[in-house]
């Protein structure tokens, strides 16, 4: 017990030092030991990567669970799981469990009606893009969430434990360097010559006294100061190494990011499958009596089904797409002459540049004058814009009443 008080009066009495010296420093009342340019940028750069990976980590938890509340219940769910020794049961995700949800909906309006019918194809496809959903997340989780997580609670632990060591380390070195230095003043003002005017023989004995005291005291203090000094120089270097391992830890993220994108394009390619498949079904068995809602009815709503012009396809009649020998004849366009009755006004939605002398550019939400004439690809319409005149795609046209 003795040993206890003893150990917990001088952790106290270092603590006390150390909050001294801190404060000192602050204050600019005390010097401070600076550390090596080589070990500041190893430290800097270690903080940049702590910060830049947990703000990663964090958002690709978001990106993959958007829903807070749920992203707070699975981790709370595998915590206890973790501390169970259990294993964490498959959780059923939203597109399955939507898809489950369509296929009770079709056994209540009837499985041989249409509606029903379709309940049942859609939602059998929206457990297949929910099954590439949880392959997808199970993916991610191993090869990326999990590498950042070891990081941020292993090995940065590590130096940050390390960090904290070290900067006592130096705290303890500059109170050995103060207490050194103090010593010094203290005992070359106990050598200095005493005045014999007003001192008497009993102080030159005190001042001798004093004098051998400080030089014991210089002593003791210098050989502090060496441990001190040892230890600091222990720590940095451990504490360098530990940093210098930040440089491997970028070339484990930069393999475990490769692989987030792989699985992500993997999942997105397989969405982009099941989704072309679905609409092929739906196509081939509804597409008499439901047409695609998203086919071009130009005299209506402006829209085309080509692709769109912010999508990597290309606009037909633009250069980007490629020639067809069924092309109609080119239009001369200072021939052409507006219907009398059939001209609408048509709101711009995208900038686009002519191609060619033939095409009229344009400019977003402006407004102009389109009508078309027999024989012109549908895909495109004759505007005009003052005394200007050509050619514009459909698809960057909203046609107005």
């Amino acid at each position: 017990m003795d040993f206890n008080v003893k150990k917990l009066a001088s952790d106290a009495g270092v603590f006390f030092t150390r909050a001294v010296q801190f404060t000192e420093e602050k204050l600019g009342q005390a010097e401070k030991t600076e550390l090596d340019a080589h070990l500041e940028n190893l430290i800097a750069r270690g903080d940049c990567t702590k910060n830049w990976t947990e703000k990663i980590f964090r958002q690709t938890e978001v990106l993959l669970q958007p829903n807070p509340i749920d992203h707070t219940g699975a981790r709370i769910e595998e915590f206890f799981y973790e501390k169970l020794d259990r294993k964490i049961p498959t959780r059923t995700t939203n597109g399955e469990l939507l898809g489950q949800y369509m296929q009770d909906a079709a056994k209540d309006f009837g499985p041989g009606t249409p509606y029903g019918s379709t309940l049942i194809t859609v939602g059998e496809y929206q457990k297949k893009l929910g099954g590439a959903e949880r392959e997808f997340l199970q993916a991610s989780a191993v090869s990326f969430l999990t590498p950042l997580r070891n990081f941020l609670e292993g090995d940065w632990r590590t130096i940050s434990k390390e960090r904290r060591l070290l900067e006592n380390r130096r705290l303890d070195l500059d109170v050995c360097k103060a207490r050194l230095k103090k010593a010094k003043l203290a005992e070359a003002k106990a050598a200095a010559a005493p005045d014999f005017q007003e001192t008497r023989p009993r102080n030159y004995i005190l001042s001798a006294s004093a004098s051998a005291l400080w030089s014991e005291e210089v002593d003791k203090a210098e050989q502090e100061l060496r441990v001190a000094q040892t230890e600091f120089d222990r720590q940095a270097e451990v504490t360098r190494l530990l940093l210098e391992g930040i440089s491997s830890t970028h070339v484990n993220h930069l393999r475990c990011l490769h692989e987030f994108v792989e699985a992500q394009a993997a999942y997105y390619a397989q969405c982009h499958k099941h989704m072309q498949e679905l609409q092929k079904e739906l196509s081939s068995a509804n597409g008499d009596a439901f047409p695609n809602a998203f086919a071009v009815n130009a005299s209506t709503s402006g829209i085309s089904a080509g692709p769109s012009p912010l999508s990597g396809g290309s606009i037909p009649g633009h250069p980007a797409a490629s020639s067809s020998p069924l092309e109609p004849a080119p239009l001369k366009i200072e021939e052409v002459k507006p219907p009398a009755t059939g001209t609408r006004k048509a709101k711009v939605l995208y900038d686009y540049d002519a191609a060619d002398t033939s095409e009229l550019s344009l400019l977003a939400d402006e407004l102009i004058t389109v009508y078309t004439v027999p024989g012109m690809d549908p895909d495109w319409l004759i505007g005009e814009r003052g005394n200007q005149k050509g050619k514009v795609p459909v698809t960057y046209l909203e046609l107005l009443s």
